[in-house]
């Protein structure tokens, strides 16, 4: 049977399930997705992935297959479906790619945001010394840590990266 003339074909035994014709499908979700949907062409058949897909409650669904017609118009409004996501995805990127072009800015437009928690910081000094730390200290090492990622952008920009790497960090 050529593929014009089937369905799909069988999961376990690979015999050709016609248009039309009767199949079965798992009950099991993870079975059926799309992309991954199994099928298959007789109890049998559907009973011998059991052992492989160790379902806990399972059972065969009986089906039956489109015609040629609503299976090609399926096939088109989803290859639709997807070309209109990749424009989508397209468009998004072209936009983040947009807003990421704030690299570059110079530093006085950026953020002056504590890039540390507090409290984690407070707590780890504490645990460590006994100590205890003034509010100021999170602005200061805040600056510390602009100083280093800078540098490690620098590092990842000249390796011809756009990804900074645990190793930028010298």
């Amino acid at each position: 049977m050529s593929d014009a003339e089937q369905f799909r074909l069988c999961t376990t035994c690979k015999k050709p399930i016609a248009f039309g014709a009767d199949y079965l499908q798992c009950s099991v979700s993870t079975c059926n997705r799309n992309k991954l949907a199994q099928f298959f062409c007789t109890l049998q058949c559907w009973d011998a992935h059991l052992p492989e897909a160790r379902h806990r409650d399972a059972w065969a669904e009986p089906m039956k297959a489109p015609t040629r017609e609503a299976f090609l118009r399926e096939q088109q409004e989803e290859e639709q479906r997807e070309h209109r996501a990749s424009a989508r995805e397209s468009n998004m990127s072209e936009e983040a790619e947009k807003r990421r072009r704030v690299v570059g800015a110079p530093a006085e437009e950026l953020p002056k945001d504590v890039l540390v928690v507090v409290s984690k910081l407070k707590a780890y000094i504490k645990a460590r010394s006994g100590m205890n730390t003034s509010d100021s200290v999170t602005d200061v090492l805040s600056n510390q840590i602009r100083k280093l990622c800078d540098a490690a952008i620098e590092v990842a920009a000249a390796d011809g990266r756009k990804t900074v790497l645990d190793r930028d960090f010298k």
